[in-house]
């Protein structure tokens, strides 16, 4: 039995399982869950602060529709389920399903080379095709995080689809081969829109009113090609500030990431054609379902715009989005026939987690989560000593700090607070909590000399032990100079002040640097700087990781 076909053979057991619950008893259950629900959302349900809609609906019938808090703190209208809200990266299943449509239509192949349709891009020498920018293996930067590194990032400039292709016609390098791994990028999702733009014959926005938003009734969706454009019924988005609440709305004319106008119930009428295939059928459902795979042959979580996993051993297939203020759920449970669409024009809302909280009310008992592991209890035995210390991951230079608390070895990524226990299965094999993450460590006798991450997002990732460093004033002064970035269009410069040393970026941008290990800095944006040397050891460049750039290379400036 094909995967397709085990889908809708338990879809139809759970809705007979269903009907077979007696009416006062379904009544119960969804009066509990709407309890449930507006617990969830209590915080958010005042007349002076921003808010959500939700919509949940099963086997296509809507069960809950529910509003909370204000559309427009201003002038004091409230959020109502026909409240249009963006969907952020909710926006990306759209823009697969343009493409998949497309290849439907013969028009293109998903295993087409990019290039073919932006001859802009650079030749790396490997191609990328549209299936990689699918499920974000394609290894090109996110220009948006570009943009942040110039000095112009989404939020002071308003960007368009030009300046998206421009900024990646400059890119000198890829984060990665194409499809050694799984690095969320929405210049992919830009680059699709484009794309339809290009082959369709009519604007990425009006082929999908024409092909997706009309048939499937979805007429309060569209996308946001013009930021400014007046669009009746949209809430405000705000974000959360210590004395209250500031508008905090997109300003940029790129779409396909982002940039879906959209309510709850079109949202509802979406998820039930990924369920029955809407007017295109069980090959389009394939081709929206086909996940990533890996150049080692291993699968990814990540589909067409569509995350393939499980909730607490409940199938699910979901997506978050956050753009500016708005924030986004959308998650689909196959096996129960729900759907749940969470859309909301406040910041402070946690997107994933939410949006699993309001399906975990409608899911009941089918939801089970593992029990949590006694890290301290089953710790005892190992020596965990010889693991703690720093390490690197050397492509993009992120650190993580292993340490030894309460009994329990943890692990701290970059400069955050945040910690997660590891749990010892084998002298050299650790668990990541419940997950089927792992560290894999290497051994030279006692001595722990680095770790391989295994977490089904790559492969061979290792990270390398390094030393902590101290550096000298000396040391510091020699890393001193101008470096300058063609990719990014902008220069640094370096200097020491105060003992400590600092990175100038125009027009008045002073950024302190942390030394984390010989030659190696972070800065207070998460930035990971690292000073290239010479075979004479003289400071050459300067290597820069911000998120979704890897290694991106500042030549040093003589003179």
């Amino acid at each position: 039995m094909s995967a397709l076909d085990r889908h809708w053979t338990l879809l139809a057991v759970a809705g007979t399982l269903l009907s077979t619950l007696p009416s006062p008893a379904q009544a119960q259950i969804a009066a509990d869950a709407a309890t449930r629900v507006d617990e969830i959302f209590a915080a958010w349900n005042g007349d002076s602060s921003a808010g959500c809609a939700v919509g949940v609906t099963r086997h296509g019938e809507t069960v809950l529709e529910r509003a909370y808090g204000m559309s427009d703190l201003e002038h004091g209208i409230r959020n109502d389920p026909e409240t249009i809200f963006e969907g952020g990266s909710v926006s990306k299943q759209f823009t697969a399903a343009a493409v998949v449509l497309l290849a439907l239509d013969g028009v293109l192949s998903l295993d087409d080379d990019i290039r073919t349709y932006v001859p802009e891009l650079p030749d790396y020498g490997t191609p990328i095709t549209l299936h990689h920018l699918m499920t974000h293996t394609s290894g090109l930067r996110d220009w948006g995080s570009v943009a942040a590194i110039s000095g112009w990032g989404r939020g002071e400039r308003s960007h368009d689809h030009d300046d998206v292709v421009d900024i990646l016609s400059r890119q000198t390098a890829l984060n990665f081969e194409p499809g050694h791994e799984y690095s969320y990028s929405n210049s992919g999702y830009n680059l699709l829109a484009i794309v339809v733009d290009r082959v369709s014959g009519s604007s990425f926005a009006d082929f999908s009113r024409d092909r997706i938003f009309e048939p499937l009734g979805m007429t309060s969706t569209q996308w946001r090609a013009n930021y400014r454009q007046i669009v009746p019924g949209r809430s405000t988005a705000y974000r959360r500030t210590g004395t209250g609440w500031e508008i905090d709305r997109p300003i940029e004319y790129v779409h396909g990431n982002g940039g879906i106008l959209t309510t709850v119930g079109d949202l509802g009428r979406w998820n039930q054609a990924l369920e029955d295939g809407g007017p295109w059928g069980d090959h389009f459902l394939e081709l929206m379902h086909t996940q990533g795979t890996l150049n080692d042959g291993s699968r990814i979580a990540y589909a067409g715009g569509l995350m393939v996993g499980e909730l607490g051993g409940v199938a699910s297939v979901t997506h978050t989005g956050s753009t500016a203020g708005y924030r986004a759920f959308l998650g689909r449970y196959p096996e129960q026939g729900l759907s749940v669409a969470m859309l909301c024009n406040a910041s402070n809302v946690a997107t994933g987690g939410t949006g699993r909280r309001i399906a975990e009310a409608f899911l009941g008992n089918a939801v089970q989560h593992p029990p949590q592991p006694n890290y301290a209890a089953e710790s005892t035995g190992f020596d965990l000593q010889p693991y703690t210390g720093s390490y690197r991951e050397p492509v993009t230079g992120s650190p993580v700090a292993l340490q030894l608390q309460d009994g329990v070895l943890r692990a701290r990524t970059g400069t955050g607070a945040s910690v997660t226990a590891l749990l010892p299965e084998s002298a050299t094999r650790f668990r990541i909590g419940t997950s089927d993450r792992y560290y894999v460590f290497d051994r030279d006798g006692d001595r722990v000399t680095g770790f391989t991450l295994e977490d089904g997002e790559s492969y061979d990732r290792h990270y390398d032990r390094v030393m902590p460093w101290n550096p000298t004033p000396e040391q510091l002064a020699e890393l001193r100079g101008t470096y300058e970035s063609e990719d990014a269009e902008t220069t640094f410069v370096v200097d020491v002040t105060d003992g400590e040393l600092t990175i100038w970026q125009r027009p008045a941008d002073v950024r302190g640097a942390i030394p984390l290990y010989r030659d190696a800095f972070i800065l207070g944006n998460g930035s990971i700087v690292r000073f290239r040397r010479d075979g004479a050891g003289r400071p050459t460049a300067l290597s820069l990781s911000l998120g979704r750039v890897y290694d991106m290379r500042f030549a040093r400036i003589e003179g």
